[in-house]
C-alpha cells in the first residue's frame, strides 16, 4: 500500500492480527520489502508485521541526498504513526540494521525489541574508499553496474546456483532501486557513525550475521554486540549478506524465539 511518510510516498504493508505485538521490517541497500517475505509470513499468525521500502527503493519515492540516517530513522518512525503504531519489534539487515540502531537512539520509548542483522555501527578497516567509488559508478552508468558485484558480496555462489528463482528475484530488486536512493543511502552508510553511541541503546537485542559475510563481516557483528549490553550474538554458518533469504529457516528461527521472549 502507497502512504504518504514523512512527506514522500513509501510503499507498506502491514499483514497480521490486530492487536498483535508490531514488528517493524527494514531491508537492505537495493532490496525492498518483498525481501522480507519469508519472515513476514513465520511472523504474520502471532504478530502484525509493518513493511516498508527504503526511499528511493522500489516504489517508494527517491529523492535527491544525501541521506542520513537520523532521516532514515524518521522515515521508519513516520510510517508507523501513519498506522498508529507507538510500540513494536524493530528487526533491520544491513542498512536497515544501521537505521534500527539509530531508530533506537532516537526513539528508545517506542522500541519494544531489536534484531541487526548483517549490519554495521561503523565501517570496517580499509571500507572507507569503497563507498564514493560505489556512488560515483552508479552515477556514471546506472544502477545495472552493481547488479552482479552485490550478487557475489551477498549470497554463496552454491547458494544461487541451487537457487535460480532467488537469483532472479533479488537481480530484479537490485535493478529496481534509483540512482537517487542508491547514492542517497550509499552516502549515509559512508558516514556511519554509531558505534560510540549504541552503548545507549536499552532495548533487548539480538546481532546475526552470516559466517561468510564480506560486507558486513562477523568482526562488525561482534563490535556491536560488544557495545549493547546484554546482547546476544548469533553466527550463521553457511551465509553471508542476504541472511534473511539465503538462510530463511535459521534466520527465522533465531528471530522468532527472541521476539518471542518475555
Amino acid at each position: 500500500m502507497m502512504i504518504t511518510a514523512n512527506g514522500i510516498g513509501m510503499d507498506t504493508r502491514l499483514e497480521g492480527p490486530e492487536g498483535a505485538p508490531v514488528v517493524t521490517l527494514s531491508h537492505s541497500l537495493c532490496c525492498d520489502l518483498t525481501a522480507w517475505d519469508e519472515l513476514a509470513a513465520a511472523l504474520k499468525s502471532d504478530f502484525r508485521v509493518l513493511r516498508y521500502t527504503l526511499r528511493g527503493h522500489g516504489k517508494s519515492s527517491a529523492t535527491k541526498g544525501p541521506y542520513d540516517f537520523k532521516l532514515l530513522a524518521d522515515d521508519m518512525a513516520a510510517v508507523q504513526d501513519h498506522y498508529g503504531v507507538t510500540t513494536s519489534h524493530v528487526v533491520g539487515l544491513s542498512i536497515g540494521g544501521m537505521i534500527a540502531q539509530e531508530f533506537a537512539l532516537g526513539y528508545p520509548e517506542r522500541v519494544l525489541s531489536l534484531v541487526i542483522s548483517s549490519s554495521l555501527a561503523a565501517l570496517p578497516d580499509g571500507a572507507a574508499p569503497l563507498w564514493p567509488e560505489r556512488i560515483k559508478a552508479a552515477e556514471e552508468k546506472g544502477i545495472e553496474v552493481h547488479v552482479d558485484s552485490n550478487m557475489d558480496r551477498w549470497f554463496l555462489k552454491e547458494t544461487l546456483e541451487a537457487n535460480p528463482d532467488l537469483d532472479a528475484r533479488v537481480r530484479k530488486m537490485i535493478l529496481e532501486t534509483s540512482v537517487d536512493g542508491y547514492v542517497g543511502c550509499s552516502q549515509a552508510i559512508a558516514g556511519i557513525d554509531l558505534l560510540d553511541r549504541i552503548s545507549d541503546i536499552t532495548a533487548r537485542t539480538l546481532v546475526i550475521v552470516g559466517r561468510e559475510d564480506m560486507g558486513t563481516p562477523v568482526s562488525a557483528s561482534e563490535q556491536i554486540h560488544q557495545k549493547i549490553s546484554g546482547s546476544s550474538l548469533v553466527i550463521v554458518d553457511g551465509a553471508a549478506h542476504q541472511l534473511a533469504m539465503e538462510k530463511p529457516d535459521e534466520f527465522n528461527a533465531h528471530a522468532i524465539a527472541h521476539l518471542s521472549a518475555r
